[in-house]
């Protein structure tokens, strides 16, 4: 088994600390990779707190992985030792299902694997994350990092990226048409990148109006405040596509009426608590529609990391160690962070001395 240390937690209320455990070795369909580099993700903070009641104690977060290859089975083809390589939200899926077959594991019909707190599939434990040394994947769910990309900066396209790359994508958005971003956070500022490099018109909503100079700076053509409801008002019926980050509850109908006859909005935003009803009159009466949209698959996660190599897109992000986690967190509820926390994997001490997990993961 491969020893590995990492930053976790044993129950809900406790900070993270370092914890031991071990992976599977790597198999002949597998890929062993030094993390050097892991983005921090809101829905690490929903799944260390236990705030979506589905953890798995203990528990390693961390779904945004940059790292170097250092080992690979046998039958693997696409990666070698050294290669620069990246692990987003999920690790495997069932392969056989109709949502598979289209290249769309992240709908897989029998349940896909995440990359922490799921099911592994080899040894019938749970999956640990990228807080972490190491990581042990199957070559289909590791995705190759273009060169033009800073690995540090890359590591939050893995969820930020494609959880807003994809419905961009699925809903045709490109020259001519009118798209909103709401919310300038980790997922809002990744949006308005990608929006604009497919040359879309840009409207940034933030109840903030101090975030208006950076949004433009980010590529946003323009920024409404939300709750100026004069501000608002200018924009009914008029955006072809919006695109709601926000991940706390809010009033979805103020969106709503901004959009044209078969507009829609999709949300990307995962709240702990649902937000309030959207009236259906404003559904009805100009066929509207309200979607919702998960990550990306794995071929349109390399599709999105090599857009992004083309148009010169990275996350804004600011490094800690990963010492400084429990602090990360606390500012991440605040918004406090431009806008998306990377660890450096190098703070990480190595196996020796950590608390033990008593699990056997991959």
């Amino acid at each position: 088994m491969l020893e590995s240390v990492g930053y976790g937690v044993n129950n809900a209320e406790e900070p993270l600390h370092e914890l031991s455990f071990t992976r599977r070795d790597p198999g002949p369909k597998d890929v062993q990779i030094e993390i050097l580099y892991c983005g921090v993700c809101h829905s690490d903070l929903h799944t260390v707190r236990n705030e979506w009641n589905n953890t798995v104690f203990p528990v390693v977060p961390g779904h945004e992985i940059i790292g170097r290859v250092t080992k690979v089975g046998d039958q693997v083809t696409k990666f070698k030792v050294g290669d620069m390589a990246g692990v987003g939200c999920l690790v495997d899926s069932c392969q056989r299902c109709g949502s598979c077959a289209e290249g769309l594991e992240q709908y897989c019909e029998n349940g896909w694997v995440g990359t922490y707190n799921g099911e592994e599939m080899h040894t019938g434990g749970m999956t640990y994350g990228g807080y972490s040394n190491n990581i042990v994947v199957t070559e289909k769910f590791v995705l190759r990092v273009p060169d033009k990309l800073d690995p540090a900066a890359a590591a939050p396209l893995l969820c930020a990226g494609i959880t807003t790359y994809s419905p961009l994508r699925h809903w045709k958005i490109g020259p001519g048409k009118k798209v909103g971003i709401v919310g300038l956070g980790g997922l809002g500022h990744m949006g308005v990148k990608l929006a604009r490099a497919m040359g879309a018109n840009v409207v940034l909503f933030t109840t903030s109006a101090n975030k208006r100079e950076d949004a433009m700076r980010l590529g946003a053509h323009e920024v409404v405040v939300s709750r100026d409801a004069a501000q608002m008002a200018q924009h009914e019926n008029s955006f072809d596509f919006i695109l709601n980050t926000v991940a706390a509850p809010h009033n979805l109908d103020a969106f709503m009426v901004l959009l044209k006859r078969e507009g829609t909005m999709t949300l990307v935003g995962a709240p702990a608590e649902p937000h309030p009803s959207p009236q259906v009159f404003n559904l009805i009466m100009k066929r509207r529609h309200i979607a919702g949209s998960l990550i990306g698959g794995i071929a349109e996660t390399q599709e999105m990391l090599d857009f992004c190599a083309e148009h010169g897109i990275v996350s804004d992000i600011e490094m800690i160690p990963i010492q400084k986690i429990n602090e990360a967190y606390e500012r991440m509820l605040k918004s406090d962070v431009k806008y998306r926390f990377v660890i450096d994997m190098a703070s990480l001490p190595r196996p020796q001395g950590a608390a033990s997990a008593k699990s056997t993961v991959s």
